[in-house]
C-alpha cells in the first residue's frame, strides 16, 4: 500500500513540475496575467481539472515560480558578500554570480524581470519578500564586516537594498546579452563592476 502511495506522490511531483516548466516556457512570450490556464494544461497533456490539484489558479502557480526561479539562490547571494580579502573580490563573486545564474536559468531570469512590476499582486509581493529576505541576510553578512562599524541596521540594510538591486539590475543586462553583439558581455561586466565600486566607494564614506 505504501508503495503504491509513494508511486502516486512521485506521479504528482512529476505533473506539477511539467505545469511549472510549461508555464514558464508559455512565460516567455506573455506576461503572467494573460497566461490561461487551459494554455498550460495542453502543453503539459493533463485535464484542466488535473491544474487545481496543484495549484489553485495562474497566480498561486506563478507565485511557485518565484520560489522556484529565487529560492535557492539566498546561500549563494549570501556567498558572495561573506568576508573577501577585498571588496573587489567580492564585487568579481557577484558579476560572476550573477552571470553564470543567466546562462543556466534565463526563463526564471526573464519571469522574475518581467513580473517584478507586472499586474498579479501576489507575485510582486512573493518577488518583495524574497528580494527583502536577499537585502537582510547581506545586511546580516555585511555586519560581520569591520567596515561596517559604526553603522546602524537601518543604513546597513539600506546599502544591502542597493546591492540587491543592482545585482537584479545586471541580471537584466546579461540576459539581453545573451542575443547581444559580440562583446557585450564584457562590455556589462565592466560597468557592473564599476557600478559596485561605486556603491563600495560610496560605503567606504558613509560615516565620514
Amino acid at each position: 500500500m505504501s508503495h503504491t502511495v509513494g508511486i502516486r506522490q512521485v506521479q504528482k511531483q512529476k505533473t506539477r513540475q511539467a505545469l511549472l516548466d510549461a508555464a514558464l516556457a508559455l512565460l516567455e512570450e506573455q506576461s503572467l496575467s494573460s497566461l490561461g490556464l487551459r494554455e498550460v494544461t495542453r502543453a503539459v497533456g493533463v485535464a484542466p481539472t488535473a491544474f487545481y490539484r496543484h495549484f489553485r489558479s495562474t497566480a498561486d502557480l506563478g507565485v511557485a515560480l518565484v520560489e522556484e526561479a529565487l529560492g535557492s539562490l539566498h546561500r549563494m547571494v549570501r556567498s558572495t558578500v561573506t568576508a573577501a580579502d577585498s571588496s573587489d573580490e567580492r564585487i568579481h563573486r557577484a558579476v560572476e554570480l550573477i552571470a553564470r545564474h543567466v546562462d543556466a536559468y534565463p526563463a526564471h531570469v526573464r519571469f522574475i524581470a518581467r513580473e517584478r512590476h507586472g499586474g498579479v499582486q501576489s507575485v510582486r509581493e512573493a518577488i518583495r519578500g524574497q528580494l527583502g529576505r536577499f537585502a537582510e541576510e547581506v545586511r546580516d553578512e555585511l555586519a560581520q564586516d569591520p567596515e561596517a562599524r559604526g553603522w546602524s541596521e537601518d543604513d546597513l540594510l539600506m546599502l544591502s537594498h542597493l546591492y540587491v538591486d543592482q545585482m537584479l539590475a545586471t541580471s537584466s543586462l546579461f540576459l539581453e546579452a545573451l542575443d547581444g553583439p559580440e562583446g557585450e558581455r564584457e562590455r556589462i561586466t565592466r560597468l557592473a563592476t564599476r557600478q559596485m565600486r561605486l556603491i563600495s566607494i560610496g560605503r567606504r564614506h558613509w560615516l565620514d
